[in-house]
């Protein structure tokens, strides 16, 4: 989720795509390639029909085809980035939002032990 640009951008133009695309000349099909499924989630409309006109026409490559879905995931990153940036900033909050986690998990602890001995009989005094 806050993978870098440049390893984000490395995977997706290294993914496979229409295997009727061998040349950069050679038309494909946009539904036949995995890259397209990525345009659904991460493209607008217009976006869209530009990849499926360029696509079948040979008009743009795999990797032309590829940068809108780059960038789509990028801008998805962003507010995951801005979020976790104050806890790279400062490790001691991540620290001391564990150490309070663990002192309530302890007094549930205890509360549901002195349940339990209650329950068995087992008070201690």
């Amino acid at each position: 989720m806050r993978e870098s640009e440049e390893s984000v951008a490395k995977k997706v133009k290294s993914m496979p795509t229409d295997p009727a695309r061998v040349r950069r000349n050679d038309p494909g099909e946009p539904t036949k390639c995995p890259v397209w499924q990525l345009h659904q989630v991460y493209s607008n409309d217009a976006c869209k029909e530009w990849v499926q006109q360029g696509c079948r026409t040979a008009g743009i490559g795999c990797i032309e085809c590829k940068q809108p879905v780059i960038d789509g995931i990028l801008r998805e990153q962003v507010p995951m980035r801005e979020r976790a940036q104050m806890y790279l900033d400062d490790p001691t909050l991540v620290k001391n939002i564990i150490a309070d986690g663990c002192e309530k998990a302890r007094e549930y602890a205890r509360e549901t032990m002195r349940d339990v001995r209650e329950a068995m009989g087992l008070e201690y005094h």
